[in-house]
């Protein structure tokens, strides 16, 4: 059994660690109630783009007049990855991470490429260490002081490079936060645009105002198309932010709740090794005594 002074030094270094698990707890609840907020008051926005777009992609000619809508042969796949810039969350990395893996093992059996664009340093050290190239790695700002700057940044090199022919898909690897408790790794497909129809394929019936637009439709919807992305974009850095913190909260209860677990049980032995040590001692004094007498 451990003696006392080794005892009473492990429980002095997880009762410092429960301080600061906890310490950082209460920081990542803080900033999940921020950015959760966040989150809720910008699907409104990203909604009403949408509604706006599917109105005007009734007026638009056809596919051919609107390049983020072309389909081509998939012999490129590019990822834009957002993963966190700090551990101590949980497997929130990991999960992501190993879905990702998952997609890209099977396009390689396909015999197709992977390209990545990356948002978040976990990733980037990931995909490093695993010989993958990555196109662009987005640096600053850190992504819990990513503003809509950010996302339009991100969504310009993304545009760029479909409509150049780096990559004939490009797709969106993040995190979708779905309560305080669960959220889970989410791939997506961002370019070509195929969610939203044009011309003779669009809804024509749900939207009955009509209205005139200059210089034309397709004008207007090419220039509006990015836009709609950098929302995209952007919500999806907040869901992953979101979920980023929702996942460290929950690592650092429960590292918290372990020390705590872990400091009530080194008491006990403790209390049962210095207990023994008095009985010892009693025992030593008795038969001293003994021997005297």
């Amino acid at each position: 059994m451990a003696n006392l002074k080794e005892l009473r030094g492990r429980i002095k270094s997880v009762s410092s660690i429960a301080q600061i698990t906890g310490a950082m707890e209460m920081v990542a609840s803080m900033k999940l109630r921020k950015v959760q907020a966040k989150a809720q008051n910008f699907s409104p926005y990203t909604a009403e783009i949408r509604h706006m777009i599917q109105r005007i992609a009734t007026k638009v000619a056809g596919e051919e007049d609107v390049p983020l809508f072309t389909q081509r042969e998939v012999k490129t796949v590019g990822f834009f990855l957002i993963s966190s810039d700090r551990g101590l969350c949980g497997s929130y990395n990991s999960n992501l991470l190993q879905t990702l893996k998952r997609k890209v093992d099977e396009l390689k059996a396909g015999g197709k490429q992977a390209k990545f664009w990356v948002y978040g340093r976990k990733g980037y050290t990931w995909l490093i260490r695993r010989g993958f190239e990555v196109e662009r790695f987005f640096v600053e700002p850190a992504l819990d002081k990513a503003d809509f700057k950010s996302a339009k940044l991100v969504g310009e090199a993304l545009v760029e490079a479909f409509t150049s022919g780096v990559c004939d898909e490009l797709r969106l690897f993040s995190t979708r936060f779905l309560s305080m408790a669960k959220f889970v790794p989410t791939e997506q497909l961002f370019l070509p645009i195929r969610t939203i129809a044009v011309g003779d394929g669009a809804e024509q019936d749900n939207y009955a105002l009509d209205f005139l637009i200059e210089p034309d439709a397709s004008t207007v919807f090419n220039a509006l198309m990015p836009r709609y992305l950098e929302t995209v974009i952007f919500d999806a850095m907040l869901q992953s932010l979101t979920s980023e913190h929702a996942s460290r909260r929950m690592a650092m209860k429960g590292a918290t709740d372990a020390a705590g677990r872990m400091t009530k049980d080194l008491k006990k032995i403790y209390n049962r090794a210095r207990q023994e040590s008095i009985t010892k001692e009693l025992l030593d004094i008795i038969g001293g005594a003994s021997a005297v007498s």
